[in-house]
């Protein structure tokens, strides 16, 4: 059964391939991607998106994504690009996964530029920060008392204004710099910076890449079981 699974800057591949060792892992994705996939001699049966391109090229339409799951093909998504996807076509058929997914199917959020990031072409690491991993790391600051509903919500205003290239947590700690009390501004900068604050992208990356894989399994014992093969 033929994996494929389009990652970039939520997760390394080498990484990846250590939660899914026999999928094929591409760039993020663009539009055409999964038809070329679909024109091949032996097109993927399964498909994951987590990351995708927005303003390099045009981004991956639901269409294809339809297309391919007309052809039985089961396509998963999380993270960025996928879980954006997801949420527009889980009523279709499509498996979204993980926080960020669940922020857009109940409209917690909508717009685009909360998962957009821009990244290093050839290492595709990360310029700047999604606006849904600052949401994610500030509820969690909330939920540890590392900073006051007040300020929290004057961090989030201060990061959703910043143009999506520019957005980092320690851009918009400076633009609060004289606003924010200053052992405030300092406490919630440590916890941005510690091992403590969540990465939603990364770890909503690696639930897809466990759940691809259980899925495997299962469907591996059940054609063992069944006496059928695997395609």
């Amino acid at each position: 059964m033929r994996t494929v699974v389009f990652l970039g800057p939520s997760l390394p591949h080498e990484e990846a391939a250590s939660y899914l060792p026999d999928a094929e892992f591409l760039p993020p994705i663009e539009r055409g991607d999964i038809d070329t996939l679909m024109s091949q001699g032996e097109p993927p049966r399964r498909i994951g998106i987590v990351d995708g391109k927005f303003l390099q090229s045009f981004s991956i339409s639901p269409k294809e994504i339809l297309k391919a799951m007309d052809r039985r093909v089961r396509v998963y998504g999380s993270s960025s690009m996928g879980a954006l996807r997801a949420a527009e076509l889980d009523v279709f058929g499509m498996t979204g996964i993980g926080t960020v997914y669940d922020m857009y199917a109940s409209g917690t959020v909508e717009n685009d530029d909360e998962v957009a990031i821009t990244f290093d072409s050839e290492s595709l690491r990360p310029v700047c920060e999604p606006m849904v991993n600052i949401r994610v790391a500030i509820s969690e600051a909330l939920r540890r008392d590392v900073v006051s509903a007040e300020n929290a919500e004057m961090f989030l205003a201060t990061a959703k204004s910043l143009y999506f290239p520019q957005r980092t947590s320690a851009a918009a700690l400076h633009e609060l710099k004289g606003t924010m009390p200053e052992p405030d501004r300092q406490r919630l900068a440590e916890f941005l910076r510690s091992p403590e604050a969540p990465d939603a992208k990364r770890e909503d990356a690696i639930a897809l890449l466990t759940t691809m894989q259980k899925d495997a399994e299962a469907a591996g014992n059940s054609a063992l079981a069944t006496g059928v093969a695997v395609r």
